[in-house]
């Protein structure tokens, strides 16, 4: 069983930043891969980004390329989404999630094994 956490977000001003954890616990030794999700009132949950466990490779969302960074910190086992130049189409409820193994599809939600609480991020125009 593996427990995600996330912490950060809040509110922010178009063009601003933001930055949210996520830590991982439990058996991460099986973990593949960490992403982030998010959900905006009314929408379905999409996917932002995804790191693989090792942290060797990354992948974006189009709508967040260039502008949102995730990396690993491998000694406290936490996945860091840096977010700049905000928007306010960024606002929404952020999931952190994990995936328990291998798996050619890591865009999607229904991939992902373990999720955190979410975490609401605001920005305003």
């Amino acid at each position: 069983q593996v427990e995600v956490v996330e912490s950060g977000g809040g509110l922010a001003q178009a063009g601003g930043s933001l930055r949210l954890s996520c830590a991982a616990s439990g058996r991460t030794i099986d973990l593949y891969a960490m992403g982030w999700f998010r959900q905006a009132p009314g929408k379905e949950r999409e996917f932002v980004a995804v790191i693989t466990w090792s942290g060797s490779s990354t992948h974006y969302a189009d709508s967040v390329e260039g502008r949102f960074t995730i990396s690993k910190d491998n000694a406290k086992n936490t996945v860091i989404l840096q977010m700049d130049s905000l928007k306010p189409e960024d606002t929404g409820v952020y999931f952190c999630a994990a995936m328990g193994e291998y798996r050619v599809v890591i865009d999607r939600p229904q991939e992902y094994d373990y999720w955190g609480q979410g975490t609401q991020v605001t920005v305003s125009s």
